[in-house]
């Protein structure tokens, strides 16, 4: 093996890119089928990709929920990306003993939580989001007062709806993360608006939303230094590159009208 590609999603443009340059291995955080198959047919869109990556002597590799949680994965990458400190795992595995010892301090599981070196506004960390992450159609997405201010934060890297009660308990001022859906946005956002006013705390966890590609990307570099590394350790050579094609699926936003209103009341 001479040549590793690393990227987020095994699409039809991924596969071309890794062909063309003579990888002799594709890694990817997202798996080809997500769903059991009975066919990789090549009349099928999967199955014709496999059967190119097979023509072209290149491996496909799937690194996806072990990646997101491991050390230096997918939450490390993105947590790191916005220079958060002292962070530890949302929810973190099961503590680990050594023959006979006391439990080793947890560092992997899902997501991170940690604390921005100084505290900022919700904008102001909204826009360093924007600024770090790989440019979408879609941006960056905001629930909350923009001019709160905002200093612990959590991060899960993909779909993150599922851990709202999670973050809820981390007391965490602002969460980032991808794919947050209207319902269960509306319901947290509904929750800590009653909450702060019984409390006469804030309004918190703020949400900031990603496109699912977006989160993921900066994982790669990590995986890639990190493979290269392991196998120099074997007196193996490997050259890894990481693919810079966008697989978001979104290609263009429409923004509003400035004049458009909710429809008149029947």
């Amino acid at each position: 093996m001479r040549k590793v590609l690393l990227a987020v999603d095994p699409v039809e443009d991924v596969a071309d890119e890794a062909l063309a340059w003579g990888a002799d291995l594709l890694v990817t955080h997202h798996p080809l089928f997500l769903r059991p198959v009975h066919s990789v047919a090549a009349t099928t869109f999967k199955g014709s990709l496999v059967h190119r990556l097979i023509r072209g002597g290149c491996g496909l590799y799937v690194a996806h929920t072990n990646a997101d949680a491991a050390e230096r994965g997918v939450a490390d990458a993105l947590a790191d990306a916005l220079d958060l400190l002292h962070r530890v795992p949302l929810v973190p595995h099961a503590a680990e003993r050594a023959a006979g010892g006391p439990p080793r301090a947890v560092t992997t599981g899902t997501g991170r939580l940690g604390r921005l070196a100084a505290p900022t506004t919700l904008r102001g960390f909204a826009e360093r989001v924007a600024a770090v992450l790989p440019a979408t159609a879609q941006g960056v997405r905001v629930a909350g007062d923009l001019d709160a201010t905002v200093e612990s934060v959590a991060v899960v890297g993909g779909s993150g709806d599922s851990l709202f009660d999670a973050v809820r308990a981390s007391a965490a001022d602002v969460y980032l993360t991808s794919d947050l859906r209207h319902h269960p946005v509306s319901e947290l956002r509904e929750r800590a608006r009653q909450e702060a006013a019984w409390t006469g705390g804030r309004a918190t966890p703020f949400l900031v939303d990603v496109p699912h590609f977006a989160s993921e990307w900066p994982w790669l570099r990590y995986a890639a230094e990190d493979l290269v590394r392991a196998l120099a350790e074997r007196g193996e050579h490997v050259e890894a590159r990481v693919s810079t094609t966008s697989t978001d699926p979104w290609t263009a936003r429409i923004p509003s009208a400035p004049t458009a209103g909710p429809p008149p009341t029947p």
